[in-house]
């Protein structure tokens, strides 16, 4: 009891500079409100929320947070017992990812800073230049003659890609004072306002062509990974303790096979096995492929050949050359397992596995690039090795397809229960206007999550399915559980069946990147340690 009574006194004092005091600051746990997204959620009229009490709500966003944590290296002489405390609760492995996080963010920030810096200075002394530039050609025309201004002076292009407009136009105020407008609205906006991302641009950590010079954080885990990679016998355990926090582009392709089962462990072994399997796949293809269109299997092949087009992303899958390779790996694959067959949703499977190949042979990103300028024998090899991976995938969730996916149902059932437990108001809410988690869940078991985020962020979510025990199977499960549990807040506005439905079948997550998938996985992290070697507290 001496211990509890202590601990309160602790959180009593000091509280105007002890970081993390009893208040709620949404942002910290889930990720910002974000308005763009969420204009359909936005209330019409500016009135501000206001608690039962009458008093006005106060909004807390991110840089709120942040400004009140900033101190948080000044507290004191209550650091070891505020650390201590925090210790206790946390998990070191989120605790790490996090911070390391916080890390590259800052450096990312300091780097724009200094950017927007040099920008600013050139612009001062361009619009000297010009003033000086100015000055003279009124000097040479007399006093008596009228300068002329022009209002449709083409702008100059500076080095930075900016365009600044002529004088008559420019803003009132010094070039300081813009450029620390500009720092001011550029802090505003990192947050709240993600920039549109292509589809599948951005896969990897930020060191794909086109994007900046890596970090010496993302340079240092790539050389942990070659290292890994370079024994002749790979340690497969530590590869998935890197993996699990997100894999390069540059050694993404190995890993995967490795992960998978696909290669094996010892580097004098991989490249026969290749062979090998590709050889074996082929072998495939002659015996089989040509019965597509008998009266057994003309099913079967209709309905792939119905559904490729319908998959994402539509700019490289309504290329001729890929809808050929996914109908040939999709076939095979129906044809050698009759239990299940070919059901939709298995056709999304194929699409990360493809991708994550093809780059292993460009550099260029994957939207803009004409598979069929590919070798012949490059293409063979990226479609049997996507075969041969999504078999891996599926041999560990096939009761997710056989008769009546009894899988699903199964995982579903246990959501909505996972659910309840954490978050009882959403459970309760959703019942409250009869909404059925199968109504909207099954897609989320039966694709993965593919229909729900973009290409980009299922690929890292892989990253980490390949890396954690039973990822697809088991993992998946607390995934799903802490992505419904993200939109609580959109959700509990909804108040009808309809707006329940449109929301949690077009959830915006289009902007999201690395950042919004790592926290989602911490959290299902979180979860998976709170209930998977407990199921009693599934129970009330």
């Amino acid at each position: 009891m001496s211990t509890d009574g202590n601990k309160k006194q602790f959180w009593k004092r000091n509280t105007a500079k002890v970081p993390g005091s009893i208040q709620h600051v949404y942002g910290a746990q889930h990720p910002p409100f974000d308005p763009l997204l969420h204009a359909n959620l936005i209330k019409a009229g500016n009135k501000p929320q206001t608690t039962p009490g009458g008093k006005p709500k106060k909004a807390t966003t991110f840089q709120e947070f942040e400004s009140i944590t900033s101190d948080a290296w000044d507290v004191g002489d209550d650091d070891d017992e505020l650390l201590a405390m925090a210790a206790q609760n946390l998990n070191i492995e989120v605790v790490m990812e996090t911070a390391n996080k916080v890390i590259e963010n800052h450096s990312k920030q300091q780097e724009k800073q200094r950017q927007d810096d040099a920008g600013a200075s050139e612009l001062e002394e361009r619009e000297e230049e010009d003033a000086n530039e100015e000055e003279e050609e009124q000097g040479e025309e007399g006093e008596e003659s009228t300068p002329e201004v022009s209002f449709a002076s083409e702008p100059s292009p500076l080095s930075d890609g900016r365009l600044v407009k002529s004088l008559s136009e420019a803003p009132i105020g010094s070039p300081k004072d813009a450029a620390g407008e500009r720092a001011s609205l550029h802090r505003q906006q990192s947050l709240p306002h993600r920039p549109t991302i292509p589809m599948v641009a951005r896969i990897a950590d930020q060191n794909t062509s086109g994007t900046p010079a890596m970090t010496e954080r993302e340079a240092s885990r790539l050389d942990k990974f070659r290292q890994v990679l370079a024994g002749p016998n790979t340690d497969l355990d530590e590869l998935r303790k890197l993996s699990w926090s997100g894999i390069p582009r540059q050694v993404r392709p190995i890993t995967w096979k490795l992960l998978s089962g696909y290669l094996p462990a010892n580097t004098e072994r991989r490249e026969s096995t290749l062979q090998r399997k590709r050889q074996e796949y082929f072998g495939f293809i002659e015996q089989y492929y040509d019965s597509r269109n008998d009266e057994h299997h003309q099913d079967t092949y209709r309905q792939i050949r119905i559904d490729i087009p319908r998959m994402s992303p539509e700019c490289l899958l309504l290329q001729p050359m890929v809808t050929e390779i996914f109908e040939r790996i999709l076939f095979i694959w129906a044809i050698r397992h009759p239990a299940s067959g070919y059901v939709q949703g298995i056709n999304d499977l194929v699409t990360p596995f493809f991708v994550v190949y093809v780059f292993e042979y460009i550099k260029e990103e994957v939207e803009n690039f004409d598979v069929s300028s590919l070798q012949e024998e490059t293409l063979r090899n990226i479609e049997a090795d996507s075969f041969w991976c999504m078999s891996k995938l599926l041999d560990g969730i096939q009761d997710n397809y056989t008769f009546a996916q009894p899988g699903i149902q199964i995982k579903v059932k246990d959501l909505e229960e996972l659910v309840s437990r954490i978050d009882e108001m959403v459970h309760v809410h959703m019942q409250q206007y009869e909404v059925e988690y199968l109504q909207f869940a099954f897609r989320w078991m039966n694709n993965l999550l593919m229909r729900e985020l973009p290409l980009r962020c299922t690929i890292r979510l892989w990253d980490t399915y390949q890396a954690e025990p039973e990822g697809f199977s088991h993992f998946h499960l607390y995934v799903c559980a802490a992505f419904l549990v993200r939109w609580r807040k959109a959700i509990l506005d909804e108040r009808d069946f309809q707006g329940l439905m449109i929301l949690l079948q077009n959830l915006p997550t289009m902007h999201w990147g690395n950042e919004e998938v790592s926290v989602l996985l911490a959290e299902a992290y979180r979860l998976k340690f709170a209930f998977a070697d407990a199921p009693n507290h599934y129970k009330r």
